[in-house]
């Protein structure tokens, strides 16, 4: 991805959703009521590292917006692009 801002974005939601799946019992009901409540029991092998997976991910696209940011207000880079 180019742009940071959308590496971000994306990075943000899914940590948002997969900490609401860890944290509420939203997925168990999703399951249960699908017929799937067998698989409840293995949700903390797929959720506990997604989780990390999106925190790092997230962190990765901070330090890759700061990055792009100080790359991007120097002056030198304004007077070249114009």
């Amino acid at each position: 991805m180019k742009n940071p801002k959308t590496l971000l974005r994306a990075s943000v939601i899914g940590t948002v959703v997969v900490a609401l799946c860890c944290f509420t019992p939203i997925l168990v009901v999703l399951l249960g009521s699908v017929g799937l409540a067998a698989l409840t029991g293995y949700l903390d092998y797929v959720l506990l590292p997604a989780l990390a997976i999106f925190i790092g991910l997230t962190c990765y696209a901070l330090w890759r917006k700061k990055q792009y940011d100080a790359c991007c207000d120097s002056p030198s880079t304004k007077e070249s692009h114009e």
